[in-house]
């Protein structure tokens, strides 16, 4: 049986069982008591108060059925071993359904992940490099065919002509022709990105710019160096005025000392024959915080979340933010594991995302997703925006795990089943 099949009789018996759950929950609900009840009975139209009512009502039976379902989902990977804590997310539209945490901080104490609990979130801080270069450039501060070499006149990859090709564009789309994961040791090693910036004349290109998808930390962080430059401010002092401040992710850091001085952090594990065991916060990345120097708990992911979707437009315009969605090179073959996921058709990189085109058996359009992951650490992440449904999911995990390879797609089919299902009040309110 192929994995894709698997896959979709697993998604059936889950959802099946899910539903059937779902049913009888609704059909011990009657005597529910929304908390809004007096304020809605001060209502003058008797028909919008009803409507309202059973709105409250059906909006209290799905937040604790999808509670329900993900706990269940979490504890059974908790208890199967695949995993020892995780931080989600979930938002919809202007809402944020769920910011919660499964598991432990430490497997070797009591310590419970909640919603607060801090994660490295690796690289998905590239999506937050690829959003503030498009904050950037609608300001007119910088433009995506700006050259590199104008900003850092000290880097020079391959001869003269092919560094005067590489554009601001093709260091966010990892376009640059650079071999797989070059200088990726340097950043690991702790160098500035000044200096590393400074040793691409040592690197022999595989292709010419914006031809071919090559991976890379340590050219996609010399974008930090250029918005510098263009601003005078560094990627901290940016993220935090442009986002972080008038976001209200208040718990967000882009250093090793903040971290380690937090109580609240999920430590890194590593999985050995004996069970998982805890690792230590590394200081690493910290060099190349576009890349993947960001920590953040699940609270402020679900703020992120929801600007990305376009319900902040005090901040940022949704369609400046909507340029890093926009796929800048294919990604081909079909052997990722976001290549499996249910209904895949293609995928391509912006600035700092994925971008996937899906299309369901039982969805007669096919949709899009916004992705990213991130790994630093021992730290495994998640993150998937699903623009024609509004709707956004983070899961933050503390050790590696295979978990991650399906829980974007399992933790769609939940919420789908819950939201997407019609479900009938009590006709007696």
């Amino acid at each position: 049986m192929n994995q894709n099949l698997q896959t979709v009789l697993r998604t059936k018996f889950f959802l099946g069982t899910l539903i059937s759950a779902l049913f009888l929950f609704v059909l011990t609900t009657s005597s529910f008591k929304p908390e809004h009840t007096k304020t809605i009975i001060k209502e003058a139209n008797p028909v919008k108060t009803l409507a309202e009512k059973r709105e409250i009502k059906l909006y209290a039976i799905r937040q604790r059925a999808l509670n329900d379902a993900l706990k269940n989902y979490f504890d059974k990977a908790i208890l199967s071993g695949d995993i020892v804590g995780a931080g989600v997310s979930i938002v919809s539209g202007d809402s944020v359904l769920l910011s919660n945490g499964y598991g432990k901080r430490n497997i070797t104490e009591e310590t419970k992940v909640d919603g607060e609990t801090l994660f490295r979130l690796g690289s998905i801080s590239k999506g937050f490099t690829g959003v503030l270069a498009a904050n950037l450039e609608s300001e007119g501060k910088i433009n995506w065919n700006d050259k590199v070499s104008d900003y850092l006149p000290n880097f020079q990859f391959g001869d003269k002509r092919n560094t005067e090709k590489i554009e601001i564009a093709h260091l966010l789309s990892h376009t640059t022709g650079t071999p797989y994961h070059s200088y990726t040791n340097l950043v690991e090693a702790g160098l500035s990105m000044a200096a590393i910036s400074e040793r691409f004349d040592e690197v022999k290109p595989i292709s010419e710019p914006g031809l071919q998808y090559s991976y890379q930390n340590a050219m996609f962080s010399l974008s930090q160096e250029i918005m510098s430059k263009a601003t005078g401010k560094n990627i901290e002092t940016l993220l935090a005025e442009k986002f972080f401040t008038p976001l209200g992710m208040s718990s967000i850091s882009m250093d090793h000392q903040t971290l380690i001085n937090s109580e609240n952090v999920a430590l890194p594990h590593t999985k050995r024959a004996s069970g998982w065991k805890p690792l230590s916060l590394r200081d690493n990345y910290y060099n190349a915080i576009a890349a993947g120097g960001i920590n953040a708990n699940s609270i402020d992911m679900a703020k992120w979340m929801r600007f990305l979707l376009g319900h902040n437009p005090e901040i940022m315009l949704k369609n400046d933010v909507q340029q890093v969605f926009k796929p800048f090179i294919e990604l081909k073959g079909h052997s990722k594991y976001y290549q499996r996921w249910p209904g895949h058709l293609k995928s391509a990189y912006g600035f700092g995302w994925r971008i996937h085109t899906v299309k369901e058996n039982d969805n007669p359009v096919a949709e899009t997703i916004w992705h990213h992951g991130g790994s630093v650490n021992n730290y495994r992440n998640e993150i998937a925006l699903f623009p024609e449904s509004d709707l956004g999911i983070c899961v933050l995990i503390n050790g590696p795990s295979k978990l991650v390879k399906t829980v974007i797609p399992d933790l769609r089919a939940i919420v789908k089943s819950i939201y997407g299902q019609k479900i009938a009040t009590a006709a007696s309110l």
